[in-house]
């Protein structure tokens, strides 16, 4: 159940993205379209993004943690190669994770916070 949940929230979190127009979108904007592109983008942050992590770790050093960014928008550009989601190139990349992450943050927080659940 706790898996069907965050899959729910990484498509809501995909949506207001894409609503937000950072770069990121979806062709053609279906709600099927839109938990496949949620369904593989947990996948490639489950099982991709730590393998690039790795691999990337030298200029992570180096950088302060800023390479973190390219990996980022190269794990966005692999689930925008895979599925129907589009990227308006590197920078939409770069500015779609970061506006993708921080409200997929906001939302895991907002639903395990057991004062929101009580009142639902």
């Amino acid at each position: 159940m706790n898996l069907l949940i965050r899959w729910a929230l990484n498509a809501v979190a995909l949506w207001l993205t894409v609503q937000l127009h950072v770069g990121l979108g979806i062709t053609p904007p279906t709600f099927g379209a839109l938990l496949i592109a949620a369904l593989v983008l947990g996948l490639v942050n489950a099982i991709v993004r730590p393998l690039m992590v790795v691999l990337t770790l030298p200029f992570t050093v180096m950088t302060f943690g800023l390479f973190l960014l390219v990996v980022n928008a190269l794990a966005i550009g692999v689930v925008a190669a895979l599925t129907p989601l589009t990227v308006s190139g590197f920078w939409g990349a770069v500015f779609g994770a970061l506006v993708l992450s921080v409200i997929s943050a906001l939302l895991s927080r907002l639903f395990r916070d057991d004062r929101f659940l009580r009142r639902v």
